[in-house]
């Protein structure tokens, strides 16, 4: 059973009733689940998923993410190595769009060679991932 990465993004359709990509996201994240697969993020992603729960949704839905759904997830601590490697990709790209916790997110991909991640953002499929949606 091969794990999938859950990016930022796709928590963030899952957990906002108003995201334009919800209903999508309970079906993917459904599926999922059903799959029994692992699912994994670092801590680059909880990070940036913390901030824009806290700014879109208010600290109570970060309190309930911590509480019932971080639980569900299996994280890679970034330490300074990893944090370089991503840097080092963000720079060779080039790429003003893609921003340093995505770049963490390919290199931590291919380190452990997973291919599906769980998103609403075109630019893992532009690093040739497969997207759950």
């Amino acid at each position: 059973m091969n794990a999938v990465f859950a990016d930022t993004s796709g928590l963030l359709a899952l957990l906002n009733a108003k995201d334009e990509n919800h209903g999508r996201a309970k079906d993917a994240f459904a599926t999922l689940r059903t799959r029994q697969v692992p699912l994994i993020c670092t801590s680059f992603v909880l990070v940036e998923a913390y901030a824009l729960f806290g700014r879109r949704l208010g600290i109570d839905a970060v309190r309930r993410f911590r509480a019932d759904f971080a639980p569900l997830l299996d994280v890679v601590w970034v330490d300074q190595a990893l944090h370089d490697e991503g840097l080092d990709f963000l720079l060779d790209r080039r790429r003003r769009t893609v921003s340093l916790v995505d770049a963490v997110s390919f290199v931590t991909m291919r380190q452990r060679q997973m291919t599906e991640v769980f998103a609403f953002d075109a630019h893992f499929e532009q690093e040739g991932f497969s997207v759950i949606t």
